[in-house]
């Protein structure tokens, strides 16, 4: 029994409840927000050794008996998930914090955000620690209420267009997902992971496949896989830097992480490998292409997010030791880069004006700490070496060797087309917006929108402070590439050896 592991749910809660009384308190809210997410990382980077050391961690929640009660489990899957999220949103929420008072007014009013934010945060981490399916399904729904706010603050034309959207698109899936609750509760009299890994063995396949089609299309739909991704990249781009970037960062790695559970735990007697494999190489691709040919900054990092989500759905697929590894440390490195990426951009409008490529030119000149803080992380993300980005692909492409299978085969050569085609799209925007003649923007036409033509400010050295940390965080992940790639090796093996069910249920219950 571990009571470390409510910190990481009821701390956010309990800091979302104390800033929300100190509305008229901005200082007091900020204070709050960030000793809350301190607390948070220290809580998780504490359960990832222990459970390195120690085994999976379990907590039976309210004295019900095992079995019962609401289970939280602490393995290294939900560890290292847990530590990457929360120093991600701890950076971006001080960045935030570096937001002028204008920014504030109309981007991410304090009162509002602080305690949004921190639901958010809750709701992530009890996704990760859930124990059982309807838990699961509260996380999920804890932090899409929190996003719905986030998404729309501001109330602009766009947000509520956007935000429409989202809000159908996941009332939809958590239909689903009650569904397929509701089902597998019918089934099995259970809806505990350690109990359905057991029993769900036993009813009728007919049943099984239903159950495992249902999940994954409600965790598909959720993590952004095509074709269930074209609300994404419509909605991300509306919403101020700080929420894109824990939007992109987490909300959809939570889906993945979800995948990566279930296919593991419940059905791995089903793997469906090919089905993955075509989904993965369609997102891949069809992610890429449609990056592209956009000339929006966002936009075109909101569909590089939807290709890179193929990477970590074929290690999923594989279902091997090896593809599991590599799409663990994969999501890991994803989640850092991408939140890089979208504090980046949020800096780019800052000094430039606006998100559009056609606008931009020259910032380079303006601001070389600009460019470098653009150019590390877009490495990364197209896989150079020795970024963590390379060594996750790498990782993946030798399961996908290993496999030997034609459809394996087609995934590696679409693995490498991606990886070069997002280089292609990071390079544009480079070219576009850091090289050539500065533009000014006071030069925009007074027809701009006003929600993307800002006047040239400088940049602030909180946001600048909080974008470095992440950076330097990602560069963590390449020069500690070696143990932390063995730590998710080992979540890999635990993911197929029953150490979960053993844990949860006791010796004896491996099925």
């Amino acid at each position: 029994m571990n009571n470390l592991l409510t910190i990481p749910v009821l701390a956010p809660m309990l800091g979302a409840a104390l800033t929300l009384m100190l509305g008229r308190r901005p200082r007091a809210q900020r204070a709050v927000s960030i000793l809350v997410l301190v607390v948070v990382v220290a809580a998780a980077g504490v359960l990832a050794v222990q459970a390195h050391l120690h085994g999976v961690q379990t907590l039976w929640v309210g004295a019900w008996p095992e079995g019962y009660g609401i289970a939280l489990v602490g393995d290294r899957l939900a560890s290292i998930m847990l530590t990457v999220a929360s120093v991600v949103t701890l950076a971006v929420l001080v960045y935030s914090t570096g937001q002028d008072q204008e920014e504030l007014r109309h981007e991410t009013p304090v009162s509002i955000f602080h305690p949004t934010f921190l639901v958010m945060c809750a709701g992530v981490s009890g996704a990760f620690l859930a124990g059982d399916l309807f838990n699961l399904f509260v996380g999920f729904e804890v932090l899409l209420f929190a996003s719905y706010v986030l998404l729309t603050m501001g109330g602009t034309g766009a947000r509520m267009r956007a935000g429409s959207t989202y809000v159908v698109v996941n009332l939809l899936s958590a239909s689903l997902f009650l569904t397929a609750i509701a089902t597998v509760y019918a089934a099995t009299g259970t809806v505990n992971l350690a109990q359905l890994a057991v029993r769900l063995p036993e009813i009728d396949p007919g049943v099984q496949g239903i159950v495992q089609a249902m999940l994954l299309v409600v965790f598909g739909l959720k993590a952004a896989v095509f074709p269930l991704s074209a609300w994404l990249p419509d909605s991300y781009p509306t919403a101020p830097a700080p929420v894109t970037a824990v939007f992109a960062g987490l909300l959809t790695k939570v889906g993945v992480y979800a995948m990566l559970r279930t296919q593991t735990l419940l059905f791995p007697h089903r793997p469906l490998t090919d089905v993955l494999l075509w989904v993965a190489l369609a997102t891949m691709i069809v992610g890429i292409l449609g990056a592209i040919a956009q000339s929006e900054l966002k936009r075109m990092l909101s569909f590089t997010l939807v290709s890179h989500i193929g990477y970590m759905v074929m290690g999923i697929a594989l279902a091997t030791q090896t593809g599991l590894a590599g799409a663990i440390y994969y999501t890991a490195h994803h989640i850092t880069i991408q939140a890089t990426l979208f504090l980046v951009a949020g800096l780019v409008q800052r000094v430039g004006g606006s998100y559009s490529l056609d606008r931009l030119s020259g910032l380079a000149t303006v601001s070389p700490l600009l460019a470098v803080l653009f150019l590390v992380p877009a490495l990364n993300l197209a896989g150079i070496p020795p970024f963590s980005g390379f060594i996750g692909k790498l990782g993946l492409l030798n399961a996908g060797v290993s496999a030997g299978t034609p459809l394996a085969w087609a995934l590696v050569v679409g693995a490498v087309v991606t990886s070069l085609l997002t280089l292609y799209a990071v390079a544009k925007v480079w070219n576009r917006a850091f090289w050539g003649q500065v533009i000014l923007p006071a030069l925009a036409s007074e027809d701009d929108d006003e929600e993307d033509v800002h006047e040239g400010r400088p940049l602030p050295w909180v946001q600048m402070g909080a974008t470095m940390a992440l950076i330097a965080f990602s560069l963590a992940l390449t020069f500690a590439a070696g143990p932390l790639y063995d730590y998710t090796s080992q979540a890999a093996q635990n993911l197929r050896d029953g150490a979960y069910l053993v844990a949860v249920l006791g010796e004896g219950t491996h099925p």
